[in-house]
């Protein structure tokens, strides 16, 4: 099951109380705050549970999440394993969300193939929706469109994991080199990312990042790292100075999540009650609003608008008067201008408006 010969039979009582006795020592002895599972799927659900129980004694912020598959097949029978759609099952372990992942950049499996936010928009709306919402049941979503699973999966939007590239695979800028549009431009490619990061940032749910993507840090498109030299993976601290907006951007776009409630709403009603897609007719366009003061926000409205589209679009805006915080790559903390009526989304970027 983790195609490298080493799993363990994690439901046999002496395997379990392994695990579990392991991860409590290192919490206890360390002050680990939080654990990664690799191919989790190997592992069973009832042990990944008491794991996070006897952690939760010791601490209730210890985060416990990893990836909700295996590698290939396991001996395990599926409906024991700590898999993406067991995750109703798990209590308070979180799963990275593939389905956002593949939708925004292409499948990590086929090295050419672009995704929402790069060039490649129309047909993977609902499965940026579904990250949107984090994982969970939402009466605007038709499941039936979702790249891998066509059902919801998550309890609560806290359970999955959104993010665009980690460790395994080819990093960010390697697949938007190698999957976007041939007379794509540098700067596209930056917006590609830029894009992709402002909807990972702005979902529902737990975002992750990998280190340096902040700095448009590549692997000169080695896809499995693992073995490579500092040449490969060592970041390029001068990137910093070089890709200064990037790095900007990234900053100001984890400040907006820090400071605004609405993009963290911790239970399924509550993103059921406060997220509302909006109808926009239009190919590779994803909108919604969070409103009213969701989740104890300070902003009365807040409205999102997501461009997948090489080119400008022109979308209507729900009544009143919006301010703009997120605009042509731009982040406003504290709002630029103003816009009523319709309004103009740039090509591959993302449109965040508010009413106070």
């Amino acid at each position: 099951a983790s195609g490298c010969g080493n799993e363990t039979a994690s439901e046999r009582a002496m395997v379990r109380r392994y695990i579990v006795e392991s991860v409590k020592y290192w919490a206890e002895e360390y002050h680990v705050d939080g654990f990664r599972f690799d191919l989790m799927g190997i592992h069973d659900v009832e042990t990944m549970n008491e794991v996070k129980a006897e952690l939760t004694k010791l601490d209730p912020s210890i985060f416990v999440y990893g990836e909700g598959w295996t590698a290939s097949d396991s001996p395990l029978p599926e409906d024991q394993r700590a898999i993406k759609v067991s995750a109703p099952k798990l209590n308070d372990v979180a799963v990275f969300s593939d389905d956002l992942r593949d939708a925004l950049k292409g499948s990590v499996f086929e090295t050419t193939q672009a995704g929402f936010a790069s060039g490649k928009p129309e047909g993977n709306e609902e499965s940026i929706k579904f990250g949107i919402v984090g994982a969970i049941r939402h009466p605007q979503i038709d499941y039936n469109q979702i790249l891998y699973c066509k059902a919801p999966y998550a309890n609560k939007p806290t359970q999955v994991i959104n993010y665009v590239s980690c460790h395994d695979d080819l990093c960010l800028m390697d697949k938007l080199k190698l999957s976007a549009p041939k007379d794509a431009t540098p700067d596209e490619l930056i917006r590609f990312g830029k894009l992709a990061q402002t909807i990972i940032f702005t979902s529902q749910g737990v975002p992750f990042m990998r280190a340096g993507e902040e700095l448009l840090h590549d692997k000169k498109g080695v896809h499995n790292s693992y073995q490579s030299p500092d040449s490969i993976n060592e970041i390029d601290w001068s990137l910093k100075v070089k890709n200064k907006d990037v790095f900007n951007y990234y900053k100001d776009l984890i400040a907006l999540r820090k400071s605004h409630p609405a993009f963290r709403i911790a239970t399924a009603e509550g993103v059921r009650e406060a997220l509302q897609f909006q109808e926009v007719n239009q190919p590779g366009v994803v909108a919604y609003t969070l409103g009213e003061h969701a989740n104890g926000d300070s902003w009365k409205k807040i409205m999102v608008i997501f461009n997948g589209n090489r080119k400008a679009v022109t979308v209507s805006l729900l009544e009143g008067t919006w301010v703009p915080v997120c605009k042509d790559g731009r982040i406003y903390l504290d709002g630029k201008g103003s816009v009523q009526g319709k309004t103009t989304v740039s090509a591959s970027s993302a449109l965040i408006l508010k009413q106070d």
